[in-house]
């Protein structure tokens, strides 16, 4: 139930504008509607937590859907109103009692949800997909038929289940189907045990897909199984005016721009950072490491941590931009710096980020003292919570504390609970307060930062 393959859409810039339609509804003006029919001063609106529509990252709300809505709402002069809900039957059902104008949510485009929704907004595409291995000097497998004694892992009582089901009957069997219990791996789980070798062959819905091979450039994620499915926002029935409005803001230039960009930054944009074997032999780390043995000293940390952090963050690049928007050689986001009265002008220069990213590991270790009373151990968390986030690091904790982990210790215990929040079992669930996060990034970022500091104390004097 994750979004639809909106990077479809960039070859195809003119379906939106034909979308506009959606259903032949009225055409009906903004200077005809009666006063019930103007839009609101505030705009009442429900989505769902997923890896594209709505998420926290740093403190920062994301995603194309969030992105997108809150574009609409800034644009008409109206204030954002944002729940999330569990589910989409609950979206549906928040915006069938009133409490809510709009699902912002991809919501299929069926028999069955047309009873209780009116589509508009951005209409979207998705499929099935296979996701394979890219294999130097061999073709990709590009016909269901050379499925025929393949051994392909799904989620157990899941969707791609049953379409592997249908099309093993279609061909006539021979299609090696494996049930993987969606309790302990998810989709993308499965996605990246593909890129690791672990298990040949998945199947997944295309945007899931399209979203993690910018993650895994080794994937393959062209092949169709299934027939595509149309989704969209939408709104209660009878509120067609309001449908209208829509799709006319979402069919203007400005609306249209930002979602091209959204589908670039989302589904295409790399995202993957290549491990970098770091040469510890000429006696330094950085050109920056009189600025780590200035400012380190002030968080009691050892200056070869945080010049370890600088080189997971930003490879020593002081004028690194990642594809959320850090900037600068800690990769401090623009919202963080401006907390700390920086602007982001600033943010490339060397000091002014190592300084900003000092107050910042200063803060979220005061926020962590209480929760993780050891100092060796909090630092793991508190690099965690640098990478994430100080809100999904909460989270994580109180899931531990919920499962039998030890709340107080990162490897093998909250590190456990910060993957569960990828799974909508867990990151659905009452102690956790803000949703989806990538839990798989968080636990290598500091696994990868520890390991580059023990290194780095064996080969570089303090």
């Amino acid at each position: 139930m994750l979004k639809a393959t909106k990077f479809s859409l960039l070859l195809a810039p003119l379906l939106c504008v034909a979308a506009a339609s959606c259903g032949n509804r009225s055409s009906e003006t903004t200077s005809a509607r009666s006063d019930e029919d103007r839009l609101p001063d505030t705009l009442k609106v429900v989505t769902l937590y997923s890896p594209t529509s709505y998420f926290i990252y740093r403190g920062e709300p994301m995603g194309y859907d969030y992105t997108l809505v809150d574009s609409l709402a800034r644009q008409n002069d109206m204030v954002l109103d944002l729940t999330v809900a569990r589910s989409l039957s609950s979206a549906v059902a928040m915006l069938d009692s009133g409490k809510v104008d709009l699902i912002a949510y991809e919501v299929p485009i069926t028999n069955h949800y047309k009873q209780y929704v009116l589509p508009c907004g951005p209409e979207t595409y998705t499929t099935q997909v296979l996701v394979q291995p890219k294999v130097k000097g061999q073709a990709p497998i590009s016909d269901v038929t050379e499925l025929v004694g393949k051994d392909v892992y799904v989620e157990k009582d899941s969707k791609y289940l049953r379409r592997l089901e249908h099309l093993n009957d279609e061909i006539g069997g021979g299609i090696n189907i494996h049930e993987v219990d969606a309790d302990s791996l998810i989709t993308e789980d499965l996605i990246q045990m593909v890129s690791d070798g672990k298990i040949p062959l998945t199947v997944v819905d295309s945007d899931i897909a399209k979203l993690n091979s910018t993650y895994y450039p080794d994937l393959d994620v062209d092949m169709e199984v299934s027939f595509p499915q149309r989704a969209s926002w939408a709104v209660a029935p009878g509120k067609e005016w309001l449908a209208d409005s829509i799709d006319a803001w979402f069919a203007r230039e400005s609306p249209q721009r930002t979602n091209a960009e959204l589908l670039k930054r989302y589904f295409e944009q790399s995202k993957y950072s290549p491990s970098v074997k770091f040469d510890f032999s000429k006696g330094y780390i950085s050109q920056y490491d009189n600025l780590f043995k200035k400012y380190a000293p002030n968080v009691g940390w050892d200056w070869r941590l945080m010049a370890a952090q600088a080189f997971q963050e930003s490879k020593f690049k002081a004028n690194a931009k990642s594809w959320v928007g850090a900037r600068g050689l800690m990769q401090i986001m623009p919202k963080t710096a401006r907390g700390y009265r920086t602007s982001v002008s600033q943010l490339n220069n060397p000091e002014v980020s190592v300084k900003v990213a000092t107050k910042l590991i200063e803060d979220l270790d005061r926020y962590l003292l209480k929760y993780v009373p050891n100092d060796k151990e909090r630092i793991k968390f508190v690099i965690a919570a640098y990478n994430v986030g100080i809100a999904h690091v909460y989270d994580a904790i109180a899931l531990a504390e919920k499962y039998g982990l030890d709340p107080q210790i990162w490897d093998d215990n909250v590190s456990k609970a910060i993957l569960m929040k990828m799974n909508p079992k867990y990151y659905n669930d009452p102690v956790v307060k803000y949703g989806y996060c990538r839990g798989t990034e968080t636990v290598n970022y500091v696994k990868n930062i520890t390991d580059f500091y023990e290194q780095a104390r064996r080969e570089i004097s303090a």
